[in-house]
C-alpha cells in the first residue's frame, strides 16, 4: 500500500530528509546500521539484519546497551506478526523480605540485577525466522570489538556520565575505564574481552551464556560481590513469543508486546485519543498536544497500579483495553484544564532501538536495553558485559502487582511497535528510546505518522513533551513559546528542558512501508542513521 497523503515537509529544526530504498536499516548508531546492511548484502533477511546491528550496538553504543541487556522484537514475516519477550526474570532468592534486610531494592549494584535476555532474543529470532548462518551475524559485531571503533561525541558524553556515577561498581572501570579514564570523542575504543565473549555465544548459540563458561562466570561474580544470582537461575531462562497487543487507531492497528512492558499504555493512549476525536485540530497545536498528555496521564495511572508480569496481574490487558473502558476514560479529559487522574477500575476481563524491513516484506521492530544507561554498572571481568538493572522495576508493595518475588519479570520498560492498515497489511515498524518516555513517544510517533501523515524524518525531528507526574510537563526547547503559554495557563506545570534531549526525550526510528519500498527516519538527538540500497 503506497501513502501517497505523506507530507513530506520538514518543519522542525534538524532538516534531515528521509531515507528510502527496499531494503533498511534504521539504529541509533551508524556503525551499527552499516553491520546489519552487510547482512541484507550478504543475502541475508531483516531479521539477519536487526540481529547483527543488536549485536553490534553492545560494542558502539554501550551507554544504552550491553551484553547483559533485555530484548523485545515484533516481526512481520510477510505473513503474520510475531512477538518476542526476552526479559528476564528475578532471581529465584529473590523476596520482598530479601530486600527488606537491605533496605530496599537499589539502583545500582548486583541486587538490581535480573537475569539478562538480550543473547536469548539474538538466538530465538535466528533460529525461527533468519536465513543466514548465527555466527556470520557475529562478525561485524567481533570486529569493532577487536579492532576498535571510533567513540562518538555523543556517546562519549554519556559515557561520562555513566562513569561518574557507577565508575566503583564491581568491573566497571576494568572494561569502560581504560588507563583509568573514559575514552574522548573520536578515541578509538577497544576490548577484546567482549569480542571473545561475543566469539563464545556465537559459536555455542548462546548455550555458553546461559548453561556453559560465560554462566559460571557470571554466576561467580554475583557471588562474590553479594548477588543471588545462580547458575540454576540463569539456566531457567528463555525467550518467549507472545504474541502482540493490538489498538485500533484510525484507519491503523497499532501492536506492541502484551505486559509485563509498557506499550500497553501507548495503546490505552491512543483508544483514548480516538475516542475524543483526535485529529481536529493541527498536530502541533495546543489543542492537540493537552488532549495527548492528559490521555497519557490517564493511560500511566493505570500502568503503574496494573503492570507486570502478566501472570501476576489481577486485571489483564483485554479489560484495560475494552473499548468501553477507554471510552469512560477519554471522557475524564477536561479540554480546558490540567488534571491529576488516579487509576481506573476496568472490570476484569540509557535503550537502544532499531528497525529493519527488506524487500521480500519482512519487517522488524527490535530494541534491547541495560535500562539506566550502563545499567547496575556491574560489569563480569574478562567478558565485556555489562549488566541491566531491571530488578530496579520492581516494587515492594504489598499485594501489588509489581512486587518483587522469585522467577518473575518486573514491569518493563523498553517497548518496540508495530503498525498495521486496517486490512492486515504492514504499515510501520517504530519505537523510541527512554525509560518511562517510550511508550510516550510511541502516543507522539503514531499521532504524528498514522493520524497526520508526516514523513518519518518529521515525526523524529519534531520537539517532544514528557508527563513527568502530577501536573508536570517537560518540553524540548523547539516547542512553540505560544504552546508551552497556553498550557501553563491549563494548568499544566511546564518544564523546557534545555540541552537534555539525549537523555529525557529518547531517540525515535521509524520504518514506514511504502508500496514496495521503504521510508526511515532516523533521530538526530542521538547518533540515529539509516541507511538503504
Amino acid at each position: 500500500m503506497n501513502t501517497p497523503s505523506l507530507d513530506w515537509s520538514l518543519p522542525y529544526a534538524s532538516n534531515r530528509s528521509a531515507v528510502m530504498g527496499r531494503n533498511v536499516v534504521s539504529t541509533s548508531q551508524p556503525l551499527a546500521a552499516q553491520a546489519g546492511l552487510r547482512m541484507l548484502l550478504a543475502g541475508g533477511n531483516a531479521v539477519d539484519a536487526a540481529i547483527a546491528a543488536a549485536m553490534a550496538l553492545t560494542v558502539v553504543e554501550p551507554t544504552g546497551c550491553g551484553l547483559g541487556s533485555d530484548g523485545f522484537a515484533i516481526v512481520w514475516d510477510g505473513k503474520e506478526l510475531h512477538g518476542l519477550n526476552a526479559s528476564g526474570r528475578s532471581p529465584a532468592a529473590w523476596t520482598p523480605e530479601y530486600f527488606e534486610k537491605l533496605g530496599g531494592i537499589p539502583e545500582t549494584g548486583w541486587n538490581a540485577v535480573t537475569v539478562p535476555g538480550a543473547v536469548s532474543a539474538w538466538v530465538a529470532l535466528s533460529k525461527r525466522l533468519g536465513k543466514l548462518p548465527f555466527a556470520q551475524l557475529a562478525q561485524p559485531a567481533i570486529d569493532y570489538a577487536r579492532n576498535g571503533f571510533p567513540v562518538s561525541p555523543t556517546i562519549a558524553r554519556l559515557w561520562a556520565l555513566g562513569a561518574a556515577k557507577l565508575g566503583t561498581q564491581p568491573g566497571f572501570a576494568e572494561c569502560f575505564m581504560p588507563n583509568g579514564r573514559v575514552p574522548q570523542a573520536g578515541e578509538i575504543f577497544r576490548s577484546d574481552a567482549h569480542a571473545r565473549t561475543l566469539e563464545l555465544i556465537a559459536e555455542t548459540e548462546g548455550e555458553a551464556f546461559y548453561r556453559g563458561v560465560i554462566a559460571e562466570r557470571i554466576a561467580a561474580h554475583a557471588q562474590a560481590n553479594g548477588g543471588a544470582m545462580t547458575m540454576a537461575d540463569l539456566a531457567a531462562h528463555q525467550a518467549d513469543w507472545v504474541g502482540t497487543i493490538q489498538q485500533r487507531f484510525g484507519d491503523s492497528v497499532v501492536h506492541e508486546i502484551p505486559p509485563n512492558g509498557q506499550g500497553i499504555a501507548a495503546l490505552m493512549a491512543l483508544g483514548m485519543l480516538d475516542a475524543h476525536g483526535i485529529g481536529a485540530h493541527p498536530v502541533d497545536d495546543v489543542e492537540t498536544v493537552h488532549a495527548s498528555i492528559e490521555a497519557m496521564k490517564l493511560a500511566f495511572a493505570d500502568l503503574h497500579q496494573y503492570n507486570a508480569d502478566i501472570d501476576a496481574m489481577p486485571v489483564k490487558p483485554n479489560a484495560l483495553l475494552h473499548p468501553d473502558y477507554l471510552r469512560s476514560r477519554a471522557a475524564l479529559i477536561d479540554t480546558t484544564r490540567a488534571g491529576d487522574p488516579s487509576y481506573g477500575a476496568p472490570r476484569p476481563g540509557g535503550t537502544v532501538y532499531m528497525a529493519a524491513a527488506d524487500a521480500s516484506g519482512m519487517m522488524v521492530s527490535f530494541i534491547q536495553s541495560n535500562y539506566m544507561g550502563f545499567g547496575s554498572g556491574v560489569v563480569v571481568p574478562g567478558t565485556g558485559i555489562s549488566l541491566q538493572n531491571r530488578g530496579h522495576g520492581f516494587n515492594l508493595v504489598p499485594g501489588h502487582a509489581n512486587q518483587v518475588a522469585p522467577r518473575k519479570r518486573p514491569s518493563h520498560t523498553i517497548i518496540p511497535a508495530f503498525a498495521m492498515h486496517a486490512d492486515g497489511t504492514p504499515q510501520m515498524a517504530f519505537g523510541v528510546m527512554g525509560g518511562p518516555m517510550q511508550s510516550q513517544g510511541h502516543t507522539q510517533m503514531a499521532l504524528r505518522v498514522l493520524r497526520y501523515g508526516q514523513n518519518p524524518q518529521a515525526a523524529a525531528d519534531a520537539p517532544r513533551w514528557r508527563v513527568t507526574g502530577g501536573m508536570g510537563v517537560a518540553v524540548e526547547p523547539g516547542f512553540d513559546p505560544a504552546v508551552v503559554a497556553a498550557l501553563r495557563a491549563r494548568g499544566h506545570e511546564v518544564t523546557v528542558e534545555e540541552g537534555n534531549g539525549v537523555f529525557a526525550f529518547g531517540g525515535a526510528q521509524l520504518v514506514l512501508k511504502n508500496g514496495n519500498s521503504y521510508i526511515a527516519g532516523s533521530d538526530p538527538r542521538k547518533d540515529g542513521h539509516a541507511v538503504a540500497f
